[in-house]
């Protein structure tokens, strides 16, 4: 569903992105590990369009999106749950999934809308008059991720999604990422738990200063602590 070949990426004339590589099969979870500072987000923002590449190719169904901007990227249907959250703080949360409503060529049943993502977030229709700025981290989280779902995307682009969450809402958040799965929604997730990712994907990258240096199944990764030592610091 997403490729990603041999992309470089520069921030003015820092070379971030040094020929990344990797790929997200439909239907899947692939999950993209690293120390701070070694591309992650960037590749993230890459695929999104916001910082486009200078060489290599971004592949999504079978169209080059390289060069597109992002919001025709994200008609085409690619969403995306930011690191931070950044959820509109004056905005109440219905009015933020609203904002994000896109309809697309799925069937009615699968379409994702507010009722349905009260369903799974029930906690968002409890506080749906309030103003995201007065949300825990954890429902922001879910607000986050709810908004990016109701553009109805094919594959979903989730940056440190449990970044500054406790651990009750972390496992919430995985059970969310596995319900996505089996709704053939495909994602690539950027981690920093390795336990959280492990568990989750099917597929595990690992970038260090800007490039793929390991790619495995999870099992393999977990059972290789020379990778997890020297990239991971684990």
């Amino acid at each position: 569903m997403l490729e990603i070949r041999d992309v470089h990426t520069y921030y003015g004339d820092s070379h971030v992105l040094q020929g990344a590589c990797l790929k997200v099969e439909r239907g899947s979870i692939a999950a993209l590990l690293g120390r701070n500072g070694m591309g992650k987000t960037t590749l993230i923002h890459s695929i999104i369009g916001f910082v486009p590449p200078r060489r290599g190719e971004i592949v999504f169904n079978g169209t080059d999106i390289t060069h597109k901007p992002a919001y025709e990227i994200a008609r085409m249907g690619i969403g995306l749950v930011p690191q931070g959250r950044r959820v509109f703080p004056s905005l109440s949360v219905r009015e933020n999934l609203q904002i994000a409503a896109r309809r697309r060529q799925q069937s009615p049943a699968k379409a994702w809308n507010v009722e349905t993502l009260f369903r799974l977030f029930p906690r968002l229709e409890e506080r749906s008059r309030h103003g995201a700025g007065k949300l825990s981290g954890g429902e922001q989280q879910m607000l986050a991720t709810g908004r990016a779902l109701m553009g109805n995307p094919e594959c979903l682009l989730m940056d440190e999604p449990t970044e500054g969450l406790a651990p009750i809402i972390v496992q919430e958040l995985g059970r969310l990422i596995d319900r996505i799965k089996g709704l053939h929604l495909s994602v690539l997730l950027v981690e920093q738990d390795l336990a959280f990712a492990l568990k989750h994907a099917d597929y595990v990258y690992i970038m260090s200063k800007g490039t793929i240096v390991y790619h495995s199944s999870p099992q393999e990764l977990r059972e290789n602590p020379e990778i997890k030592s020297r990239y991971l610091g684990v």
